[in-house]
């Protein structure tokens, strides 16, 4: 599979943030979002074996595994990794733009699954049947860049009934959409969601990579 890079981490988001983490970040995406952060993972990498891949993981002393992109389910392997690492004591997460189906990634694998708002320009990607498989375990998370797109984010979870099957995050686009003004608007409609702000670039900046 091909693989832009591989690091150790705090987690910058979910609601695991804070917490340390190994990162897989695989190379290409389908979508283009317009406040996309990753436009370099686009085109970039290197070939790796699953074997390989595992050799690197050994090194660092972690057992929390997130499988990222880009878009890491364009990758074949990517659920044969996942399921290789739950079956050898990794918390495996696998963070997806929600373009593809994800039915086929093992079941204790952690989905974090990604709900472009109108506001990326991809809204209409969205694979809606992966809604239909979350588990209490997995996450969605809606990154909006303005209220048009927050009250879309809404609707979507009154609709699915989201907040009754798994956890909910809400997160600014960054440099665009102030954390306060959203939260807000979700204290003003009691929403039971979590409010996501990306503690990576304020710990390290916006630009940086390999954390």
């Amino acid at each position: 599979m091909r693989v832009y890079e591989i690091f150790k981490s705090i987690q910058g988001e979910t609601s695991y943030a804070g917490t340390p983490f190994i990162f897989i970040r695989t190379t290409g995406c389908n979508l283009r979002c317009r406040w996309c952060d990753t436009t370099y993972a686009y085109d970039e990498g290197e070939d790796y074996s699953i074997d390989e891949i595992v050799r690197i993981l050994g090194k660092y002393d972690c057992r929390n595994v997130v499988i990222t992109g880009g878009e890491p389910l364009l990758q074949e392997d990517t659920p044969l990794l996942a399921e290789y690492l739950v079956k050898n004591g990794y918390n495996v997460f696998v963070e997806t733009n929600g373009s593809i189906n994800v039915s086929g990634l093992h079941p204790d694998v952690i989905k974090i699954l990604d709900i472009k708002c109108p506001g990326s320009g991809m809204a209409e990607n969205i694979e809606w049947d992966n809604l239909k498989v979350l588990s209490s375990r997995d996450e969605v998370k809606f990154i909006v860049a303005d209220y048009n797109d927050y009250v879309w984010a809404k609707s979507v979870i009154e609709s699915y009934h989201l907040t009754d099957v798994c956890s909910v995050l809400i997160a600014p686009v960054f440099s665009s959409l102030e954390p306060k003004q959203l939260a807000e608007w979700i204290i003003n409609d009691s929403l039971n969601v979590r409010l996501q702000l990306q503690l990576h670039k304020y710990i390290w900046g916006p630009d940086a990579r390999g954390v």
